[in-house]
């Protein structure tokens, strides 16, 4: 399993943090891999150039406390509680290909969701 971090900042402070895990067998030997900057488009678009689009997506939303990492890595005040989302993207027939947990400080953080629904 291949496992990507990355720390997403608004002026300088730390807002959340998301960690991605690949299968070894889509992300062997390519930059998704690697510790690199993955370029235009980014993880999703690396993945695209694997044959992997995302066509499903499924999310699941808590909040919960911070661990002492998370607390200390987003300077978070005591008593702030963190929005925890698991995120999976999926094929067209539904088979997950990469999950990231973005685990973002709830004092900051919100929300917004717009999706079609198909009948």
């Amino acid at each position: 399993m291949a496992r990507r971090e990355n720390w997403y900042y608004a002026d300088e402070v730390p807002m959340q943090v998301g960690i991605t895990y690949i299968p070894w067998s889509i992300a062997k030997g390519t930059a998704l891999a690697k510790a690199e900057n993955l370029g235009a488009r980014s993880l999703y678009g690396r993945l695209e150039d694997l044959g992997y689009t995302i066509d499903n997506i499924r999310e699941e939303i808590t909040a919960r406390p911070a661990t002492r990492e998370e607390a200390e890595g987003l300077d978070l005040p005591p008593g702030v509680p963190m929005i925890d989302l698991w995120h999976t993207g999926m094929t067209s027939d539904k088979q997950p290909f990469e999950v990231t947990n973005f685990c973002m400080r709830a004092d900051y953080s919100a929300l917004d969701y717009d999706m079609p629904v198909d009948y």
